[in-house]
């Protein structure tokens, strides 16, 4: 990576700390609340390695086998001192390759792959975090459980023993504006209250996975405890080949 693009990446990624810093302090949060994933789709290994080196060390990931294969050609030490999660959704036959990497998972969308998770977790005797996906605007493109009924459908997921259900996550529908993406944020954090409120997820952290580059600092001032920024971050992403 060329000293101007690491000088380019050093940039944005002060910038966008110092707008999560801002949204924290506009909403009387410390801004240690937030945990920025940088959204790695498609960016090569030296890209995330030059990333590591600035500070950088929680990255999210699209797809697995892309993950597997871009941290194969990243020096171990990068590896072992990042956490991986996965962003993307997540495939039952994909499960058992998802778990030699990721530690994380954002996109829980249905009960069989929390199941089929806290399987392959007990076989590894680990232990995995989690996050519900829920499809706040109920449309086809996307996955999640719907947010009327939330309580009864994940009621099951609040006693696995090997997936530890921390929180929510949610893509709200596309608005030019951010503060679209407001009525949304918020829409999210009254299910976490509602669902924190119920006697079988006593315990339960109530961290929100909300927010990515055109909506971050909107969603840090609704509660969110992790934003996904890609662009803002790395730039514009390279085409998959």
């Amino acid at each position: 990576m060329s000293d101007a693009a690491s000088g380019d990446l050093a940039s944005r990624l002060a910038a966008v700390r110092d707008r999560i810093a801002a949204a924290c302090a506009r909403s009387g949060r410390p801004t240690g609340e937030v945990t920025l994933l940088g959204a790695s789709k498609t960016q090569p290994a030296a890209v995330l390695a030059a990333a590591y080196g600035l500070g950088l060390c929680t990255f999210g990931e699209n797809r697995v086998q892309e993950a597997l294969a871009k941290t194969a050609e990243l020096p171990p030490e990068v590896v072992r001192g990042s956490e991986w999660h996965l962003i993307g959704p997540l495939q039952s036959n994909k499960v058992k390759a998802a778990l030699d990497l990721f530690t994380v998972v954002h996109s829980i969308d249905r009960p069989k792959i929390a199941q089929a998770i806290d399987g392959e977790a007990a076989g590894r005797s680990a232990t995995l975090t989690g996050f519900l996906e829920i499809n706040l605007g109920g449309e086809e493109s996307k996955h999640g459980f719907h947010p009327e009924g939330l309580a009864a459908a994940v009621a099951p997921l609040a006693g696995l023993q090997h997936l530890r259900i921390v929180g929510l996550m949610a893509i709200p529908p596309q608005a030019d504006d951010p503060e679209g993406s407001r009525p949304w944020f918020r829409r999210l954090r009254e299910l976490r209250d509602a669902l924190a409120a119920r006697p079988e997820w006593q315990g339960f952290p109530g961290h929100l996975s909300m927010g990515m580059s055109h909506d971050f600092a909107v969603a840090v001032e609704e509660g969110a405890t992790h934003v996904r920024v890609g662009t803002a971050l790395f730039g514009p992403r390279p085409p998959r080949i």
